[in-house]
């Protein structure tokens, strides 16, 4: 079973020996075995990946995450089927009803709110009470829009002097590479069990093709921000690029563990869960089955 991910910086030849991801650079050589990496970060223009590998990853489950000139996740590889019922997974999509789907989107929503109360808290941040109470105003399907109205108080206590779509602020960039791979490993998750990520429950761009794990992802997203959080430090310049550890950091957020039922798993198995629990919920039309991470205030 995968349960680590690959963080690739340095110029590097990878290529397929022996079931192994063979990792060839300057400093010598590793194998790691294949069915161990979930994923793998090509985070550097100087690596070179033979078809061999790509296509024993894209058996395997693996998702490949690449980066632009400036270190920001760009684009992700994934397989296109991985599961033996991915026509009848298909199908439950397609066919979901719409007052299923909503029920589905407020209990993403809810538990997105309920873990940036749990963010506020873990960081000893003011008003977590509040968020936790505007958690209970989510209605199927969220009409309100309670999410939006829970983000602008969140932001506001999370950090200061904040604006979210400030490209230029290291936060941002923090926060973006985590939320990539946190997507990255939710898609590969929905691919594994069947789904087609293109089709949503609320996210419908027609552009995206990941608009299921763009749905899914929204409760992982805290755990993110908690790590970017406490990465950051006290660190007072908001306009500097990412470190090399910055990005070792958010590449490993998929390690960071949360509460699934009673117990405690990777955010990388919680996407398994997730995934898994969503075709259930589709199956028997009962939004109660979605299994969801639950940010623990101890974290």
């Amino acid at each position: 079973m995968a349960w680590r991910g690959l963080h690739l910086t340095q110029a590097a030849r990878l290529s397929l020996a022996d079931s192994q991801v063979c990792v060839k650079q300057d400093a010598g050589e590793v194998r790691l075995a294949l069915e161990d990496i979930a994923w793998i970060v090509i985070d550097t223009p100087q690596a070179t990946l033979t078809s061999a590998l790509m296509s024993a990853c894209m058996e395997t489950g693996i998702v490949l995450v690449f980066t632009d000139e400036r270190h920001i996740p760009s684009g992700m590889a994934l397989p296109f089927h991985r599961h033996h019922r991915q026509g009848g997974i298909a199908r439950l999509q397609m066919d979901a009803k719409d007052g299923v789907k909503k029920r589905l989107w407020q209990a993403i929503v809810r538990r997105k709110i309920l873990n940036q109360a749990s963010s506020l808290a873990v960081l000893d941040r003011n008003n977590a009470e509040t968020l936790r109470e505007i958690a209970r105003h989510v209605e199927p399907g969220d009409p309100e829009n309670v999410e939006a109205r829970a983000a602008r108080f969140y932001w506001g206590r999370l950090f200061e002097d904040f604006v979210r779509d400030d490209d230029g602020d290291l936060r941002n960039k923090m926060l973006n590479y985590g939320y990539a791979v946190v997507r990255a490993g939710v898609a590969r998750a929905l691919v594994a069990s069947g789904f087609l990520p293109a089709f949503g429950l609320k996210h419908d761009g027609a552009a995206n093709a990941f608009n299921l794990a763009d749905d899914l992802v929204e409760p992982f997203r805290p755990f993110v921000d908690v790590l970017a959080w406490k990465t950051l430090g006290d660190r007072v310049d908001r306009k500097g690029d990412l470190t090399l550890e910055d990005r070792r950091a958010m590449a490993g957020v998929l390690l960071l563990n949360g509460k699934v039922g009673a117990g405690s798993v990777s955010l990388l198995v919680a996407a398994e869960m997730a995934a898994a629990s969503l075709c259930r919920a589709l199956e028997f039309e009962k939004p109660a089955f979605l299994e969801l991470p639950e940010l623990e205030r101890d974290s």
